[in-house]
C-alpha cells in the first residue's frame, strides 16, 4: 500500500431496502437507497459527503463501517476487502472504523457513567484498558476538553456539546484511523459547533485521522472538508476538492445546494466568524465542561 493510497474505499456499493405496502395483497417495493458509490477516505484527510435529507448520505456512512451490509459493491480497508468479514476480523476492522452519531444522547447509554460509556468498545472488542479505566478515561476526557473530574457522572449531567465530546471520547479509545462523523454537529448550536470541529481538526493533525463527513450543512463542510462528494438520490453526481467544487460547481444539484445556503454580507461574515474563533480560542476547555 502506498503512502498516498486511500485507507478506506468503497466501489459500487447499493444498498436496497424492501418494504410492503399496506394490505394483505401489496406488492413489495424496493428503494434503492444508496446506488453505485464509490468513494476513498485517505489518512489526515475529511471526505464530506452532502446532499438534502433522504439523499443517502447515512446510509452510505453505515454502509462504510459495516454498520450495515451492502446489496452490492464492496468496501476495502488498507486495500482489503472487509465486505464479508465476521469474527475477529470484523472486530478488528470495526476498531479501525469508529463512528460518532448525529444525536449524542440517542448513542449514550442514559444509565452509565462517562466512564464505563468510554470503556464499552474495549470491552466489546475484549480488550485490557491501559492503566485502568479511570485512569484511561480521564485522560481521554481532558484530551477532548471535557473536565476529568466528571468521568462518574451520567449523559444527562451534561450539555449536547459535553455529550458530544463523550462520544469523540468513546470512538478514540479503541485507536481508530478513520472516524466517520454522521451528521456529527448538526444538532448543535453554532458557537458549539465551532468548538467540536475544532476538536476534530485537532485530533486529525494529532493522530492523521482520516475523517468521513456526513453534513447537509455546507457551511460546516466548507470549514472543515478536503475533498467534497455530493450525493443525490444515492449517486454521486460531483465530487472535487472543496475551493473548486464550491468554486465553480459543475453538476445542477450541486449548484441547487450552494444557492440554498444563506448569504449576508461578506464583512459582516467575516468580522462574525472571526469573533467566534477569538471566542473559541480563548474558552478554556475546563471552562466549557462546567
Amino acid at each position: 500500500m502506498t503512502e498516498d493510497a486511500p485507507l478506506l474505499s468503497a466501489r459500487g456499493l447499493v444498498r436496497e431496502f424492501t418494504s410492503r405496502g399496506g394490505g394483505p395483497l401489496a406488492r413489495r417495493r424496493v428503494l434503492r437507497a444508496v446506488d453505485g458509490v464509490d468513494l476513498d477516505v485517505r489518512a489526515g484527510e475529511t471526505l464530506a459527503l452532502v446532499g438534502e435529507s433522504g439523499s443517502g448520505k447515512s446510509t452510505t456512512a453505515r454502509l462504510a463501517a459495516r454498520l450495515l451490509d451492502p446489496t452490492e459493491g464492496t468496501v476495502s480497508y488498507q486495500g482489503e476487502d472487509v465486505t464479508r468479514l465476521t469474527g475477529a476480523a470484523l472486530h478488528h476492522f470495526r476498531s479501525q472504523v469508529q463512528v460518532v452519531f448525529q444525536d449524542p444522547f440517542s448513542s449514550l447509554n442514559p444509565r452509565h457513567t462517562v466512564e464505563r460509556i468510554v470503556t464499552a468498545p474495549l470491552r466489546y472488542q475484549r480488550r485490557p484498558v491501559p492503566g485502568g479505566a479511570r485512569a484511561f478515561t480521564r485522560a481521554l476526557m481532558e484530551r477532548v476538553g471535557l473536565n476529568p473530574d466528571h468521568s462518574g457522572r451520567h449523559p444527562a449531567q451534561f450539555s449536547g456539546g459535553q455529550a458530544q465530546r463523550i462520544g469523540i471520547a468513546r470512538a478514540l479509545a479503541v485507536g481508530p484511523r478513520i472516524v466517520v462523523c454522521d451528521e456529527a454537529v448538526s444538532a448543535l448550536d453554532v458557537s458549539v459547533q465551532a468548538r467540536v470541529i475544532n476538536l476534530l481538526r485537532r485530533l486529525q493533525r494529532e493522530e492523521g485521522l482520516g475523517y468521513l463527513f456526513i453534513a447537509h450543512d455546507l457551511a460546516v463542510v466548507r470549514q472543515i472538508a478536503d475533498r467534497v462528494a455530493v450525493l443525490h438520490h444515492g449517486r454521486v453526481v460531483e465530487s472535487g476538492d472543496r475551493d473548486s467544487l464550491f468554486a465553480a460547481p459543475r453538476h445542477a444539484y450541486t449548484r441547487t445546494l450552494l444557492a440554498a445556503v444563506p448569504r449576508i454580507r461578506p464583512e459582516w461574515e467575516a468580522a462574525r466568524r472571526a469573533r467566534a474563533a477569538e471566542r473559541a480560542a480563548a474558552t478554556p476547555p475546563e471552562e466549557e465542561s462546567r
